[in-house]
């Protein structure tokens, strides 16, 4: 697992030093032994790597990575280039499109939202190869409780984006009244028709950090 190295140490560091994190920890690198698991190890904490605390503007909060070969590299909803795109991300794409105008990209790499401020933020960290949410309960859910809670505590307008009720759960940790919350329903199949689609996160997103004199996001994911 790679080391957390940049400012979000000053405020979670004190996970690491938790009985939880301990457990957590050895079951991570047992896991890693034992069975394939995604993402790679050096890629569980990218998210924090790519988006610092200080450059956080969003939060966007996903379940557990994709458990698939070659798909997760530590930012939710996001792919590596070559992969191919999720149904999820493909109906993000098209509320995208609708909303903004945004052309549908040929690739599922969302780097380039984390580096403007947008923390792609899974719940859970690690999970077996086709095993979805296979390391659920195992402590990944506590530490990025402690993540939230950091970003909530910080003295600026943040928006966070809560699609589908695993999501949501975490709306009654929000309670600084400077943030905007943003909910709809999940964007996978299953969910995306029942309000997904017309809910115009990125444009209310966009609106609410330019009314606090901040650069808002460009969310054009560019072709490759």
């Amino acid at each position: 697992m790679s080391a957390i190295t940049n400012d979000w140490l000053d405020a979670i560091s004190g996970e690491f030093k938790k009985p939880y994190y301990a457990q957590l920890y050895r079951f991570v690198i047992d896991e890693y032994k034992k069975h394939v698991i995604y993402p790679d190890a050096a890629d569980i904490f990218n998210a924090f790597h790519l988006t610092p605390l200080s450059k956080v503007k969003v939060v966007i909060i996903g379940q557990d990575p994709y458990h698939n070969e070659n798909q997760a590299h530590g930012l939710c909803f996001s792919v590596k280039p070559g992969i191919d795109i999720p149904p999820s991300l493909v109906n993000i794409y098209r509320e995208l499109k609708d909303d903004l105008g945004c052309y549908i990209p040929n690739n599922g790499c969302l780097e380039k939202w984390a580096r403007q401020g947008v923390l792609l933020l899974n719940t859970v960290l690690t999970v077996r190869a086709h095993q979805a949410f296979s390391h659920q309960g195992k402590g990944w859910e506590q530490f990025t409780d402690a993540v939230i809670h950091a970003v909530n505590a910080l003295d600026r307008p943040i928006v966070f984006i809560l699609w589908g009720k695993p999501a949501q759960s975490k709306k009654g940790m929000l309670n600084n009244n400077k943030h905007l919350i943003l909910e709809a329903p999940h964007p996978s199949p299953l969910s995306a028709y029942r309000g997904f689609f017309g809910s115009r996160p990125f444009s209310k997103t966009n609106k609410f950090l330019i009314k606090n004199n901040i650069q808002p996001i460009d969310w054009q994911i560019e072709n490759i």
